[in-house]
Parts: structure tokens; C-alpha cells; sequence
């Protein structure tokens, strides 16, 4: 069997989660080549200490900046909020407070096309005095390259490589291609360390899909609820992956995300016989004493179906699916996060699969679609 053949059939979900590690070398090279212009369109605002970064997105594009916004607010010393361009349609007052400092408006878009990022933008420019509006994208004829196209003053385009516009109605490649291109963003001055980083996460991830068969294997095993736990920008990861299992699976698998020691406190009821947990581990020791704990906790306790253990762990913990990533050592940037991304894509597939779902448009009903559909947008 051919090459082109085997392409031919898998299908694109599956084909945009595996193509990832070589992505993201792709993507790295292409913010390295726009180092020199991304740097001198953000200069004037990463250097005044009351700027305000905004990370904005609607849906998975949201949680690209609950992942990230720690790990920004740590790179620029700034204050970073990541606020969902479907919060900021309904209620744009709560950027009034910024309007009359600088703020770095972060636009996470696969195409460009919402409508919520494309009237938050919109908004912000009218109650924003000084703003500064960077889009990252994986669509060159969206909405937002198109009105980044029309102002260079205010607005920056960062288009990625084709491959990362996925054509499945889940984001993979777009995501993760997105997430790492804002951790590079802010992080120019570090950029010939970074490639280490990304290839080390490259090789971590490539290191899970080596090993995808102990998740496929999971698929079969009979759940209809799932538990994605992980702390600090682990917690936007879980968030996506909880997102992620949810939509391929049409909603047949009811998935839920916390940190882990926010789930103690009252979410940790979801937990019955036919639920799976899986827990992303922290690389920080201090971070994963609190994971450790709950992980212990829930062992003792019992009723649930299985669990799953992402991350490093202190070797005293044990699962009948581990699935190893570490950190690379000197990584000051959060590209370590990446790896994780694909556990929830994974089960994703494979639990879409075992349902009988078509992974590309898992949806029978037809209630989700790849661009969101019927929003009308009203004057305030």
C-alpha cells in the first residue's frame, strides 16, 4: 500500500493530530523570519509597565489564552487577562478601565471568519484609545487577516502555515500551532533557545503517538463521562481537552474540567462508576505535591472507571495508563504545555471512532459546525 493510499484513508482529524511535531518546527520558522517586524510593531507597548495584554478568542481559540496567560503575564511582567471575545460582545465594559492605557489586543482566530472576534475587535478599537491589535491566524482570507490588512498601524498579522488551517471540524494543528506561536511572540529575545524547546516538546509528543495504542485501547473501555484535571496553563490544556473528547463524541461522552484544587470543592460529585479521570501533572515540585495529594485522595476512594496520569510524576504514583512528558530543563517559555494538547485529541478520535462517528464532522444533528453559525450581533 502506498503512501498516498494510507493518506486516503485516515481522515483529517486524524491526519492534523499527527502531523503536529513537524508543524510546529514550521511554525517556529515562521516567527522567526517575522522576529525583526512582530518586534517593532509590540516595542513601544511591551516596554511601558502599564500595558495590558488581552488574549481573546471564541471557544477552543478562548482557551489558547487561559493556557498561555500566566506564562505571558511571567515573560513581560504586564498584566495579562485572557477574556473570550464571546464575554466581550455581550459586555464590552470590562475593558473600560483600560481605556486610556496601552493595551496589546491578542486575536487567536483559526478563520477568522467568527463573528464575535470580528465585532470584538470592532469594539475595542472604539473604547480603547491606544491600542495595538495582533492576529493570529491560520486563514489568510479571514475576516481578521483582511482588516489587519487595512491599518498597519494598529494591526499585525501573523498568518501560519497552511497545514494548521485544519479542514476537520475540531481544532488540533490550529490550536496548538496558535498557542505555541503566542508563547514565541513573547519570547523573541529567546528565540534560538526556544528551538530546542519545541523540538524537545516535538519529540515528547511523537514519544505519545509511538504509544497512541494505550489510548485507543482506552477508547474501547465504557465511559460517558470524563474529568480533564491539570493546574495553572495545565488547566486551559484541560479545559481543551475536556472540549475536545465533548464534541468529537457529539456529546455522548459529558466531559468536565477543574484544577486540582478546585475539584475538591464540590465538582468532584461528577465522579461515578462510568467516569474516566485524567489527570495532567505539573513538571513544578511544589505544584505537583497538591496533584499528588488529590490523585491519592481519589484512589482511596474509588468509584470511578480508570484514570489516566500525564506529566511527570514522582514515581509513587500508579495508573494502568501512564503517559510520560517531560520538561525540558531550561524551558522559561511554557512550551512544554504542547505534548498534553494531544491526549484529549486522541481520545477524542478514537472514542468518536469506537461510536461510530465520522471524527471530520462528528456532529449528526448538525448542531456544531467548524465556523459558528446564527450569531447575530446587536448594537450596544
Amino acid at each position: 500500500m502506498t503512501m498516498e493510499m494510507v493518506e486516503k484513508n485516515r481522515t483529517h482529524t486524524e491526519i492534523e493530530i499527527f502531523q503536529q511535531p513537524e508543524v510546529w518546527k514550521k511554525v517556529f520558522k515562521e516567527i522567526q523570519g517575522q522576529r525583526d517586524g512582530i518586534n517593532k510593531f509590540l516595542t513601544s507597548h511591551l516596554s511601558d509597565g502599564n500595558t495590558t495584554i488581552l488574549l481573546t478568542g471564541a471557544g477552543s481559540s478562548a482557551f489558547i489564552g487561559e493556557s498561555v496567560e500566566l506564562v505571558i503575564a511571567g515573560a513581560t511582567g504586564l498584566t495579562t487577562r485572557a477574556i473570550a471575545t464571546t464575554d466581550l460582545v455581550t459586555h464590552p465594559e470590562a475593558v473600560d478601565t483600560l481605556s486610556e492605557s496601552p493595551v496589546i489586543l491578542i486575536s487567536f482566530a483559526r478563520s477568522g471568519n467568527s463573528p464575535e472576534s470580528v465585532e470584538t475587535v470592532k469594539l475595542l478599537e472604539a473604547r480603547l484609545g491606544n491600542l495595538k491589535h495582533l492576529v493570529i491566524t491560520c486563514n489568510p482570507d479571514g475576516a481578521l487577516a483582511k482588516m489587519a490588512e487595512q491599518d498597519s498601524s494598529i494591526h499585525y498579522c501573523i498568518v501560519l502555515p497552511e497545514e494548521t488551517n485544519d479542514k476537520s471540524l475540531a481544532m488540533t494543528s490550529s490550536f496548538s500551532s496558535m498557542l505555541l506561536s503566542s508563547l514565541l511572540v513573547f519570547n523573541l529575545d529567546r528565540l534560538d533557545q526556544a528551538e530546542t524547546w519545541v523540538a524537545h516538546s516535538a519529540q515528547e509528543t511523537q514519544k505519545i503517538f509511538d504509544n497512541a495504542k494505550l489510548l485507543k485501547g482506552l477508547a474501547h473501555l465504557d465511559f460517558d463521562r470524563a474529568i480533564f484535571l491539570g493546574s495553572g496553563p495545565l488547566q486551559g490544556i484541560a479545559n481543551e481537552c475536556h472540549l475536545k473528547l465533548q464534541e468529537l463524541t457529539d456529546g455522548q461522552v459529558i466531559c468536565k474540567y477543574d484544577s486540582c484544587l478546585g475539584f475538591r470543592h464540590g465538582p468532584r460529585a461528577v465522579v461515578k462508576e462510568n467516569t474516566l479521570l485524567v489527570f495532567f501533572l505539573s513538571p513544578d515540585s511544589h505544584v505537583a505535591k497538591y496533584e499528588n495529594d488529590l490523585v491519592s485522595s481519589i484512589v482511596q476512594g474509588g468509584g470511578y472507571l480508570d484514570m489516566v496520569l500525564v506529566g511527570q510524576g514522582n514515581g509513587t504514583l500508579e495508573s494502568n495508563y501512564m503517559m510520560p512528558i517531560t520538561k525540558h530543563s531550561n524551558d522559561v517559555a511554557g512550551i512544554f504545555i504542547l505534548p498534553y494538547v494531544v491526549i484529549g485529541q486522541l481520545l477524542g478520535l478514537y472514542k468518536s471512532q469506537e461510536l461510530g462517528l465520522n471524527p471530520d464532522n462528528p456532529s449528526v444533528n448538525g448542531a456544531i459546525s467548524r465556523v459558528v453559525q446564527g450569531v447575530t450581533i446587536y448594537k450596544k
